[in-house]
């Protein structure tokens, strides 16, 4: 985290939505790519990633903005437990969504509320569409 063009998930989608043109949200995207951004951005726009959670915000207490202890950047590489035909398939249904509050409670709240909207297929941003995020990464969502 140490280099400066380190951005929270978050601060990419609000960066982009808040970008005026529809060729300088694209370029927000893709100036900040990550395996973290395109995992958020697949999981909720390619509509064959279906999640094994139950719809609505899970009780679970936001991590303190002064105290993250940790990144989505690090923990997206845990989605495999919560979508369907994946790993998720594997777990209790209890001990996966405990896996996910967790997820939920060491990330930025503001990336734990991009991750409950992903989870139900909500569109992160209001300008942040589909149709952006094909243009932006014209392989990541299958059609």
């Amino acid at each position: 985290m140490a280099t400066t063009n380190f951005k929270y998930v978050f601060e990419v989608i609000e960066l982009a939505s808040k970008a005026k043109t529809r060729q300088e949200k694209i370029d927000v995207l893709r100036k900040y790519e990550s395996w973290a951004l395109k995992d958020l951005l697949r999981g909720t726009y390619d509509n064959l990633v279906q999640w094994s959670l139950p719809p609505g915000a899970p009780p679970y207490e936001p991590a303190a903005e002064s105290s993250i202890p940790s990144t989505l950047h690090n923990q997206h590489k845990k989605f495999k437990y919560f979508v369907k035909g994946l790993t998720a398939d594997q777990l209790n249904p209890i001990k996966r969504e405990k896996m996910f509050i967790d997820m939920l409670e060491s990330v930025h709240p503001k990336d734990a509320e991009l991750l409950i909207l992903m989870k139900d297929k909500k569109p992160l941003a209001k300008t942040v569409t589909r149709k952006l995020v094909e243009e932006a990464f014209p392989n990541l969502i299958v059609k």
